[in-house]
């Protein structure tokens, strides 16, 4: 049984399903299936284990925070789970990868299908608004240039910042420039999306404008988020919260 927490409805009236519902159940499929996870950094006497024996299930469409202390795990999770460090021992499939002994190019295909969002929003300071959103896209060449900024300047729209797109991140607020994130990280129509610290940088009400939208932008299209926070105000519109204290998921929660 998948470790969580059961949570109350949030105070905006965003419904949360039963934390004892696995992902598996909620929608007879899974897209992230991780089994036996262990990671570790170094090599030889300098080896330190990081992860130890992971297990996890999340839905399509499912909204899962991965909580706990500094240092205890959670970011190396969610950077195997994006193909972005080398799974070596154990099972994680990722909308129908398997990442362990995964080629490059069957990780570069997975990339495509995940929206990243950073602690930090990583904005090329030399672009637009509306060019950052565009740069998520461009290993889409199904789409005329014209189609890709159509649909940076559509998401814009949808975070609220129409009438910033031609502004500089260096012009824009904290909160703002995280929507700016946020909109490239959904420009490609991804799968899955993988948030690291999304609100840490932002204050209370940034934040939890920040995560609202996540969630409702996901749940339109039926994104799976999988989420790194040590945000408590912001718990409530998770559908199941996964605790981790050393290495490991804490069965049962807190």
């Amino acid at each position: 049984m998948l470790p969580s927490l059961s949570l109350p409805s949030s105070s905006t009236g965003l419904a949360t399903r039963s934390a004892t519902t696995t992902g598996a159940n909620m929608t007879g499929g899974v897209a992230i299936e991780v089994e036996g996870l262990n990671f570790s950094f170094g090599e030889g006497d300098l080896t330190k284990q990081i992860l130890f024996d992971v297990n996890l299930q999340i839905a399509p469409g499912e909204v899962v925070l991965l909580t706990g202390p500094s240092g205890c795990g959670k970011t190396t999770l969610l950077t195997l789970v994006g193909g972005l460090r080398t799974v070596t021992s154990g099972r994680v499939n990722v909308l129908g990868t398997e990442l362990n002994g995964a080629t490059q190019g069957e990780l570069i295909a997975l990339r495509r299908k995940i929206g990243f969002v950073f602690q930090l929003h990583n904005l090329l300071e030399f672009l637009t608004a509306a060019q950052n959103v565009e740069t998520s896209l461009q290993l889409h060449d199904e789409l005329s240039p014209a189609e890709r900024k159509e649909r940076a300047l559509a998401l814009l729209d949808e975070v609220g910042l129409s009438h910033r797109a031609q502004a500089l991140p260096a012009a824009l607020s904290g909160g703002q420039r995280q929507r700016v994130s946020i909109a490239r990280a959904l420009a490609a129509q991804p799968q899955l999306i993988l948030a690291d610290e999304p609100t840490a940088a932002l204050d209370s009400h940034s934040g939890r404008q920040v995560v609202e939208l996540l969630q409702k932008l996901a749940r339109e299209r039926g994104s799976s988020v999988l989420m790194v926070t040590h945000d408590n105000r912001i718990l409530d519109i998770a559908d199941r919260i996964v605790p981790m204290e050393d290495g490991r998921i804490v069965v049962g929660g807190v």
